[in-house]
């Protein structure tokens, strides 16, 4: 390590502890993990410290994605948001919030190495096109085999859908479909609705998250290069949330445009009553049931498990 690195890292851990003596309170997590950062001359690298001496059996094989809430919040108003220029906008009594907690207050500050982008804070996206290869940020959307059409989510590894405006697409952004699976290891014992074909405006006999799933997955060449996509688990979709927006979808728009406000099916049914199934709510981001005979939005994921 040169003289150099050394000044450059001795002065960011100096910022951060200095910080926590001025505010009189314990530094979070986050500060802590900014006092043990590596800078190296190319690029700043968070090393959080419980990664470096975890052993590999308890490393995790698909991490949380963070909230990419960065406002913080007193009884009554929010008192700031985390930036470079404002690390720290808790108030005394109201210490050790979200906004000053992981990936995302790392991002804020611009700390967080990215393989990919994103515009939600603490997430990291790259774009996968048409034929499944890996595409440069300002790649877009289209049918051409080296089009944008999938977004890998690179923390959790994750690869999502992403959503078309056209109105006779199978995977045009506004089609409904009902919860329908004859999986009975799945269903819960009810198999669900099997649907009509018109809130899918007509791209399928029955407008169902089956019939949905089977027809991405039996197009040639399968969508993004592959044909085992199926319906996300309800964490899976939670993952997508973004809860540093306070109106309009709540999700990356810039890495999943065309995605309605409106609620999704996840592949889980409900245990304690097997008519329903479980949805998330991009439009404030909620989790709740609906019974299976709804319609209801559908990403499809691939990956995980």
């Amino acid at each position: 390590m040169t003289r150099q690195t050394w000044r450059l890292r001795a002065a960011a851990a100096k910022r951060v502890q200095g910080a926590c003596v001025a505010t009189s309170r314990t530094c979070s997590p986050l500060r802590l993990v900014l006092l043990g950062f590596f800078v190296s001359l190319a690029r700043i690298t968070i090393w959080p410290l419980a990664a470096v001496l975890s052993s590999a059996a308890s490393a995790q094989t698909h991490p949380l994605n963070d909230t990419g809430q960065t406002a913080g919040y007193n009884a009554t108003t929010s008192t700031g948001s985390v930036s470079a220029g404002s690390p720290d906008p808790e108030t005394a009594g109201f210490n050790e919030q979200d906004c000053s907690q992981g990936r995302a207050a790392a991002d804020a500050v611009g700390v967080l190495y990215k393989l990919g982008g994103s515009t939600r804070l603490g997430a990291d996206y790259t774009r996968i096109a048409n034929n499944g290869s890996e595409l440069p940020v300002n790649a877009t959307l289209g049918s051409g085999a080296n089009d944008w059409a999938c977004t890998r989510d690179k923390r959790s590894g994750l690869i999502w859908e992403v959503k078309v405006n056209d109105a006779v697409h199978l995977r045009q952004q506004g089609h409904d479909y009902t919860w329908y699976d004859t999986n009975a290891a799945v269903n819960g014992g009810t198999a669900g609705t099997l649907g009509s074909n018109t809130s899918c405006n007509f791209t399928l006999s029955n407008c169902n998250t089956t019939a949905y799933r089977d027809a991405v997955n039996a197009l040639p060449g399968g969508l993004c290069g592959a044909s085992d996509w199926r319906l996300p688990s309800a964490d899976e979709l939670q993952s997508l949330l973004h809860y540093g927006l306070s109106s309009g979808t709540r999700i990356d728009a810039t890495w999943f445009p065309n995605t309605p406000v409106a609620a999704h099916w996840s592949g889980q049914n409900y245990a304690p009553f097997a008519s329903i199934a479980w949805v998330v709510n991009f439009n404030d981001g909620s989790l709740f049931t609906d019974n299976k005979s709804f319609n209801r939005q559908v990403r499809l994921v691939r990956g995980g498990q």
